[in-house]
């Protein structure tokens, strides 16, 4: 049976599980023509002036999110560097949060280290040895939790959304008899994310779900995560670009990235109206639609090329009015002191654990 598959074919199979770099590696020729086009090898740098490098990598979530109407936004903390759970919970105190939140390292991307927290003991375990600085989220219960890539060119005016996803999160449904980890193993889908279900669930995995119960076992919407990202690209309308259009404008220097946010409905959505945007995403924010599993590989890579597309457009008009591109030699310094970073945090995670 399908479902049956080993693992690594699953990974094979599907284009969502491969490295970044590995689904990349195909546009190269034409990032490299669009480069020739933008005068620049790192032309994307030029996209969105406030914020560094646009948004490639090391950018703070917080700071980006200060940069949005708080009206759109759930109440934040952010905690420094090594705080500790006494000093977190003083935070926590004077702005009456209370739990679940959503705990995420303020430098970070697909969904690594981000965690919804329970109670004050998984708090604690979360910071243990958790040596940067971290956003404490108010935990949005909303039921639709979308990524809307938005783009608007400086000069031109013109203005879009080039991608709408939808998220469905990793939820298993009872049968009166299968435990949870019986039923994990009847997807493929969620049998990837078995090694971290059992470390969060432990002895919770041989629970038995009535029938027709169900459980989210994962509440961070990334598809690394086991989420299933399901095209939007219907709900795209003049309507709801208006609707953005009036977010983004509050944003001077913004003018490519993604929106992950919650809503209660579509209405209100179109209306502008209960949106809670949960992180803005830069210049290297993905067309998540593209990861739907009826979509196929051809389409993935047009509907990415069309994205890069944009990207360059928007760098050109950006270099015009007199924005500057990153350097190569500072963009590659940068990126390898982002992925040693991460190395070392994940092995710091390791470490405490």
């Amino acid at each position: 049976m399908r479902n049956k598959l080993p693992l690594f074919l699953v990974k094979l199979f599907y284009y969502e599980y491969w490295p970044f770099w590995l689904f990349f590696l195909p546009l190269v020729p034409y990032w490299l023509f669009l480069s020739i086009r933008s005068k620049s090898l790192t032309f994307f740098t030029a996209v969105n002036p406030v914020i560094p490098h646009s948004g490639v990598f090391g950018e703070s979530k917080g700071d980006i999110l200060d940069l949005i109407n708080p009206d759109y936004l759930p109440q934040a903390i952010y905690l420094p560097e090594g705080v500790s759970l006494e000093d977190a919970l003083v935070k926590i105190q004077s702005r009456n949060f209370v739990f679940p939140i959503i705990a995420k390292p303020d430098v970070g991307e697909r969904g690594v280290s981000v965690e919804k927290i329970d109670d004050i003991e998984q708090l604690g375990e979360y910071l243990n040895g958790f040596n940067e600085k971290v956003i404490l989220q108010e935990f949005v219960d909303l039921p639709i939790e979308l990524g809307v890539l938005y783009f608007r060119k400086p000069l031109s005016g013109t203005s879009g959304i080039s991608s709408i996803v939808i998220k469905e999160f990793l939820t298993v449904e009872g049968n009166g008899y299968s435990t949870i980890r019986d039923l994990v193993n009847q997807n493929e889908r969620f049998r990837l994310q078995l090694p971290l279900l059992e470390k969060k669930l432990g002895e919770g995995m041989n629970q038995v779900l009535n029938t027709g119960e169900r459980l989210n076992l994962q509440p961070i919407g990334n598809h690394c995560l086991g989420t299933k990202f399901l095209s939007g690209q219907h709900l795209i309308n003049e309507k709801l670009i208006r609707v953005f259009d009036d977010i983004a404008e509050e944003i001077p220097g913004f003018y490519f990235g993604r929106f992950d946010l919650k809503v209660s409905n579509l209405q209100d959505l179109y209306s502008g109206l209960g949106i809670k945007i949960l992180e803005l995403n830069g210049v290297t924010s993905e067309p998540g639609h593209i990861y739907d599993p009826k979509f196929n590989l051809f389409k993935a890579y047009r509907d990415t090329a069309f994205g890069l597309k944009l990207i360059s457009e928007i760098s050109i008009e950006n270099q015009r009015i007199g924005f500057q591109v990153t350097s190569f030699r500072d963009m590659l310094s940068l990126i390898v002191n982002h992925f040693s970073h991460q190395r070392s945090q994940v092995q710091n995670r390791k470490e405490a654990a």
